[in-house]
């Protein structure tokens, strides 16, 4: 597994957002792993974490798995969540993406899922995200702390 970069800002990923999730990502070359223990103040109902919550961190990791697999960054064009399973405050899970179609680099789709501990299902997701363009690329490069350019190729760089 190699770690993947990530940026000062980010809500998901943002090392230097106080009030974000501060996941790190990984991958195995194909799919992209994180883990995610939810905190008190992530729920919607009580003892419930928000939907929204859980749609972000698999939106986030379907942009990880089109930049592993086409080296390109993308914006989420569409996306599909089925919520399973209730998810709780500190309860640990693994979150997993992975890049199912390059539509001639033009449209990617994804899929992603949220599993407990215990591996039980809590959520999954699809998507279709679009490349982002060259120029919008290298004005986001300026925010990473890691190295991207393993993951998007030339088209950035710090």
């Amino acid at each position: 597994m190699r770690v993947l970069p990530h940026t000062h800002h980010c809500f998901v990923c943002g090392e230097s957002n106080v009030h974000g999730l501060n996941l790190r990502f990984e991958t195995d070359g194909r799919k992209v792993h994180a883990r995610f223990t939810p905190r008190p103040e992530h729920v919607g109902f009580k003892q419930t974490v928000h939907g929204g919550l859980i749609a972000t961190i698999l939106d986030e990791i379907m942009v990880w798995a089109c930049a592993v697999q086409t080296r390109r960054f993308a914006y989420c064009a569409e996306l599909t969540v089925r919520f399973v399973n209730p998810l709780q405050p500190g309860e640990q899970t693994s979150v997993t993406g992975e890049l199912v179609n390059n539509r001639r680099g033009k449209i990617f789709e994804t899929r992603a899922e949220v599993r407990n501990s215990a591996g039980k299902l809590l959520a999954s997701g699809t998507g279709k995200y679009m490349p982002i363009s060259d120029a919008d690329t290298s004005v986001m490069a300026t925010d990473f702390v890691g190295d991207a350019s393993e993951w998007v190729g030339s088209k950035i760089s710090n």
